[in-house]
């Protein structure tokens, strides 16, 4: 689909008008996608998402209400538009108070469909103001085609339009800080400070300072004044990641900072004003941090006005060679290297691997495929390399791990025996026919493993 026109999925069972809505959304600047019903409105959406669904609210199978439903449960804020020719006010009433955008009653005129489209578009989260002109600068370093993916942008362009506090949930290295950022970049606080801390990397005894800041003479060492992140951030974001990690009682302090917005920096006894979006990011489940008394409710609820969810790579698997395009090129401009691309297998094996540290470990991988990279392509043999480590062999299958340990211990044999067939076929307890089949099956010459003679 066209990155520069807002793309549309239109959902109706009658071939005529399907071409009669799409021929008015594609002269007025859209990208439509026809679907016939409800069921194959469902696999599209599987592959791709779309900014707005419009759909008939009678069809055979799956009705427009039913097909709602199920796009609401996994894209909460993909706008939908139902049409029908069977038009009520309770209807309408009924579905706009379960969450649908618009309800337009057939025949319709194309003013009312349009202003309809442009108002979805732009409060689903479209980063376009008018049709062809999207603006995508804020999301830039997110390089996807997942569909759960784009929904978690599109939530996180809602947010940003708010002071609302967002709590990022995900495992390491899914990109919590680079979503946080996101988020600063589409917020009207774009032009103002984003500070980031990690607070499970500062002892607890310096956080404190590090976050309010300090006077002279509070403490052994504080030879002068030193304001904190929270003045530093201040009318811009203030980025709290690995929030479960924070102390306790330093949980009360931010929770009142928080609350009043203001703080007290160590030693002062003055409180200063503050004006700081938040922002944090745990890889913690912080409701079982809460029932084992180690992280506050109350400071749980005020950061966590909105909620975002970064799903793992493995959840995403289409993004994969995106990414690893991406980052090849990036890497092998650094390394000064003229590589093309992966080699087919070495992309497959990329695809197709776990990644329990995410597209940070994605990264990783990459960066010493391209380090080790001699050839204009990266071959398998270097991702599984950099995939599992020297101290394995990264064997694509079990019957290659079988036929590499069988080879080395045939020529393993014909070390110890000096290239003796009779002497290696008897240690390995097969008759001389059976182990010259073997050694021919991996092209093993005896001859080489015999020692000259001086």
């Amino acid at each position: 689909m066209s990155a520069s026109k807002p793309h549309i999925l239109l959902v109706d069972d009658d071939p005529g008008l399907l071409r009669l809505i799409s021929m008015r959304l594609n002269a007025s600047g859209y990208e439509v996608e026809t679907v016939e019903s409800g069921e194959q409105a469902l696999a599209r959406l599987s592959v791709s998402k779309p900014n707005l669904v419009i759909t008939d609210l009678r069809m055979g199978g799956m009705d427009g209400m039913a097909l709602f439903e199920a796009i609401h449960k996994t894209n909460p804020t993909l706008p939908v538009v139902i049409l029908t020719a069977h038009g009520s006010i309770p209807d309408a009433v009924d579905a706009t108070n379960r969450g649908v955008f618009g309800f337009l009653t057939k025949p319709f005129e194309s003013k009312a469909l349009l202003s309809q489209v442009e108002a979805a578009i732009k409060l689903g989260g479209a980063t376009g103001i008018s049709p062809g002109e999207q603006d995508s600068a804020w999301r830039k370093d997110f390089l996807t085609r997942s569909p759960v993916m784009e929904d978690v942008l599109s939530q996180a362009r809602l947010v940003a339009e708010s002071d609302a506090s967002v709590l990022i949930q995900g495992e390491s290295g899914t990109g919590k800080e680079l979503l946080a950022r996101a988020i600063h970049q589409a917020s009207a606080r774009s032009d103002k400070p984003f500070i980031a801390i990690n607070c499970g990397a500062i002892p607890e005894n310096l956080l404190e300072s590090e976050l309010f800041g300090y006077i002279k003479g509070s403490f052994t060492g504080a030879t002068q004044d030193r304001k904190g992140l929270f003045q530093a951030a201040n009318e811009g974001t203030l980025f709290l990641d690995e929030i479960g990690d924070m102390p306790l009682a330093l949980q009360v302090k931010l929770l009142r900072v928080l609350q009043e917005k203001q703080l007290r920096p160590v030693g002062s006894t003055q409180s200063i004003a503050v004006d700081v979006r938040i922002i944090s990011a745990t890889h913690y489940m912080l409701e079982e941090q809460m029932a084992a008394g180690k992280f506050r409710e109350d400071l749980y609820y005020r950061l966590n006005v909105v909620s975002l969810k970064i799903p793992p790579l493995c959840a995403r698997r289409e993004d994969i060679p995106l990414l690893a395009g991406q980052f090849l090129k990036t890497i092998a401009a650094k390394y000064n290297k003229q590589i093309n691309g992966f080699a087919p297998e070495a992309l497959e094996q990329l695809v197709g691997a776990p990644w329990p540290g995410n597209v940070r470990q994605l990264l990783n991988v990459v960066e010493q495929a391209v380090a080790l990279c001699t050839t204009s392509i990266v071959p398998l043999t270097l991702v599984q390399k950099a995939l599992h480590g020297d101290e394995e062999s990264g064997y694509s299958s079990f019957a290659d791990a079988k036929k590499q340990f069988e080879r080395e211990y045939l020529a393993q044999l014909l070390k110890i025996t000096n290239g003796n067939v009779t002497q290696a076929a008897r240690l390995a307890k097969r008759n001389r026919t059976e182990f010259y089949k073997l050694l021919k099956r991996h092209a093993l010459d005896p001859a080489l493993f015999k020692t000259p003679r001086s």
